[in-house]
């Protein structure tokens, strides 16, 4: 129906998340509506973050340099460390401006039937730094089925350390509504609940 130039960048914006074939159809026409500057500056800004951004050394966050921001801030509370499944739960904590702690990356979880082990996310180096200063480990991956193994798991391997391991509440969102949630949400915020 397209020429196969047009279809090949089609494919291309359907890899993306969410990006469905009408979609990918819209972003294929704006694109073509571009002058060339504009199109040789969103090709060498995807160069630029494959080629640029790596993990953090430390974390395992995304940066452009060997440490994050958030690991080279020394304002940070460096003895408690939120256990994250990805960068962009490192964004979404962020922008609530509530922790100051730093962060661990796990990049990815346990996922058994997808073949991930517990090798395979970056669990090893959370592991090293632990140490005698380090007071709080708040496990804060997604309430999934993978979510939840990936913490249990977590929490059985801090046992051995002198540490408080603690996991984020899960429940209902804000003007969400109780017919509305499934009954894993709503045992969860029984289970969260506190005093008022």
């Amino acid at each position: 129906m397209y020429p196969k130039k047009f279809e090949a960048l089609i494919e291309c914006f359907r890899k993306l998340p969410g990006v469905g074939l009408k979609t990918a159809e819209r972003y294929t026409f704006q694109v073509i509506e571009w002058d060339k500057e504009s199109i040789e500056e969103f090709i060498n800004s995807l160069i630029d973050i494959k080629d640029g951004l790596h993990k953090c050394d430390i974390c395992g966050n995304l940066t452009e340099e060997d440490q994050c921001e958030i690991c080279k801030n020394k304002k940070r509370n460096q003895n408690q460390i939120c256990v994250v499944q990805s960068s962009k739960d490192v964004i979404a904590m962020e922008k609530t401006q509530e922790y100051h702690g730093v962060y661990h990356v796990l990049n990815g979880v346990i996922s058994t039937s997808k073949g991930i082990l517990p090798e395979d996310i970056n669990i090893e180096s959370l592991l090293k730094r632990i140490n005698e200063n380090t007071n709080e480990v708040i496990i804060a991956t997604n309430p999934t089925v993978e979510g939840e193994t990936t913490a249990l798991y977590l929490s059985k391997l801090l046992e051995k350390y002198n540490v408080n391991v603690t996991r984020i509440a899960h429940g209902l969102p804000m003007g969400g509504h109780l017919d509305y949630a499934d009954e894993l949400t709503l045992i969860k915020a029984i289970e969260g609940r506190k005093k008022m």
